[in-house]
């Protein structure tokens, strides 16, 4: 996502080397979504991979739409006449001629989730597709979506400092075998240390301008959670960001984390977190540090946490 859109300081060239560096490296999980750029990033994707397809599992995302005029506007769309059509767009857009992981991005109030995922089922009848994901959907929405067809993996933020998935969604998904991956592991940048004022954010970077944890209030209580991360990480010798990584990935074989970056050197220190190892009282100490209540702010402004499937 940060590759095109929402984070200020685009660089088409450094992405694309850093999404190479991550298949040398061993990545094989690449994940965007039509909405980023929106369109661009998908284009950036498929260029990137464009003589190594073989090498990754492709994901993208359909479902949120965007008002050219104003970017902040969002809609939702799951009918099954868009579905098909965004699929084939995505398709293009990437130069593949299928899509591994394919998520319905938001979940649409105005469209059943059967309806949705029946539709999705017909593309991975047709080989469009080979597998459906769902994002930030519900525990209800789970079961009635797995009714109709698979669901390969289950997309929702999920890092130490928004764990609302821990209570029903998680358990929900591993009753159906539905796989979790956590988006934003890093809180966005946040748990890293690498920013400290809302000022840290260049011009135009979404964090600043609509987030609420990162407005400059909630920003300044929320850095308490950072300074007791980073105080723990300095205990073992690794940096914030790779301590608050490696926690997401202990939370069972079954979640694959996916930290975005769009520079070579923090994907290397995001692929070192792997070599973490963290004893069941490593996690509980970091957890007592970072409190689930301990937050200050909402993770999204009211509109889009509307558009959360709960």
């Amino acid at each position: 996502m940060g590759m095109s859109d929402f984070y200020a300081g685009r660089d088409d060239t450094e992405s694309v080397a850093t999404i190479h560096e991550a298949i040398d490296r061993g990545v094989t999980l690449l994940d965007t979504s039509d909405i980023y750029g929106p369109h661009t990033n998908e284009v950036l994707v498929g260029a990137a991979i464009r003589e190594r397809r073989d090498e990754v599992v492709l994901a993208t995302k359909f479902g949120v739409i965007r008002d050219p005029a104003n970017p902040l506007t969002r809609g939702v769309r799951g009918d099954a006449a868009y579905v098909k059509q965004a699929c084939d767009a995505s398709l293009r857009r990437l130069g593949v001629d299928h899509i591994d992981l394919y998520y319905q991005h938001r979940m649409d109030p105005n469209t059943p989730v059967e309806e949705t995922v029946g539709a999705l089922a017909e593309l991975v009848a047709a080989g469009k597709i080979r597998h459906v994901g769902l994002s930030e959907a519900g525990a209800e929405t789970l079961r009635r979506a797995a009714a109709v067809h698979p669901i390969a993996a289950l997309q929702s933020e999920w890092s130490l400092w928004s764990r609302d998935i821990e209570a029903e969604i998680v358990p929900t998904a591993r009753e159906l075998g539905i796989g979790i991956v956590p988006y934003s592991p890093l809180g966005r940048g946040f748990l890293t240390g690498r920013y400290t004022s809302a000022a840290d954010f260049g011009e135009g970077d979404f964090r600043a301008a609509q987030q609420p944890r990162f407005q400059e209030e909630n920003m300044r209580k929320n850095l308490a959670i950072v300074d007791a991360l980073r105080a723990l990480a300095e205990e073992r010798g690794v940096t914030a960001g790779q301590l608050a990584l490696a926690w997401v990935q202990h939370r069972g074989a079954d979640v694959v984390p996916i930290p975005g970056t769009k520079r070579r050197g923090y994907l290397r220190e995001n692929i070192a977190a792997v070599d973490l190892e963290l004893s069941e009282e490593d996690l509980k100490v970091i957890e007592a540090a970072v409190p689930v209540d301990g937050v200050a702010g909402e993770r999204y402004p009211e509109a889009a946490m509307r558009m959360l499937g709960r």
